[in-house]
């Protein structure tokens, strides 16, 4: 199956030309979209009507071992009935808007902060997948920042002196910022990880930063000078030049590196308007050689 790719933004993000990942199974195909992957770290497919089991059994055949959601898990079940596919919308198991003092609406919120999936498990996520399956009438876009640019774009003295950091990073931070409450339950369920502060990508050896909003602290650094430094390297990373923004249309599916790109939600009235994505992550796992 022949496949092209239409840069959206100087620096990543590609349009991919018309194709029906629902019948995509031939490890040829495969390979171009993840060398796509690896050359653009954002792919665009439009038309794409997946079903949930549709969409995780695409992830499968794409990326391999597919994560177990924990965080929104934590606080509530899954009105998907699986663990394994993220509901990314503002409604209920009635269906109906969640009203504005719902504690799972609130979880959400911390979503258009800018960050990295899974980062604060280990193994952490590599692709995520997220499908438009109800798109508002009003704007509710997506933005996307290329960590790999901004890494490159850095001055030699800040790469040299974040060469060998690493960074603490969990969920329940990322939340807390906002003023969300954890039980002590829900917060052992949610303990992080660790990460370096600069990424390879193994099959092409491009560096990256690695930071976000559940970074909350650097490893053997005082807390405040860490999260200044964390801060910093976030406000540069998302300059405009490394920003690209997604307007969702119905049918879409968005696939992302999380090793190259952080992204955030938008903000848009969402006690008023329906929207629901789902979103597939798979495991940032060592990966069969390829054909």
């Amino acid at each position: 199956m022949a496949v092209s790719f239409r840069k959206l933004h100087p620096h990543f993000v590609a349009e991919v030309s018309a194709i029906d990942l629902r019948q995509v199974s031939d490890r040829q195909t495969l390979e171009t979209l993840r060398g796509g992957m690896d050359q653009y770290g954002v792919l665009v497919f439009r038309n794409q009507p997946f079903t949930d089991p549709e969409q995780l059994a695409f992830a499968q055949r794409f990326d391999g071992t597919v994560q177990a959601v924990i965080g929104s898990q934590a606080i509530g079940r899954t009105r998907l009935g699986t663990a394994e596919v993220a509901d990314i919308s503002n409604v209920g198991h009635d269906g109906k808007l969640l009203p504005a003092d719902d504690r799972r609406r609130i979880y959400a919120l911390s979503n258009r902060l800018w960050h990295t999936d899974s980062s604060f498990r280990e193994p952490a996520g590599r692709y995520s997948m997220l499908s438009a399956r109800v798109i508002p009438a009003v704007r509710a876009d997506t933005e996307f920042a290329d960590m790999r640019a901004a890494y490159e774009a850095l001055d030699e003295a800040t790469k040299a002196q974040i060469e060998s950091l690493s960074a603490h990073h969990s969920i329940a931070y990322s939340r807390q910022v906002l003023g969300f409450e954890f039980s002590q339950e829900e917060l052992d369920l949610l303990k992080g990880a660790v990460q370096p502060l600069i990424r390879t990508n193994p099959r092409t050896q491009r560096r990256s930063l690695y930071i976000a909003a559940h970074a909350n602290r650097i490893i053997d650094w005082p807390v405040p000078e860490g999260r200044l430094l964390l801060g910093d390297l976030i406000a540069h990373a998302t300059q405009p030049q490394f920003v690209y923004c997604h307007v969702w249309r119905d049918g879409d599916l968005v696939i992302w590196d999380n090793l190259a790109t952080m992204h955030r939600g938008r903000p848009y009235d969402d006690t008023r308007h329906h929207r629901e994505l789902r979103r597939v992550t798979t495991l940032d796992i060592a990966l069969p050689a390829s054909p």
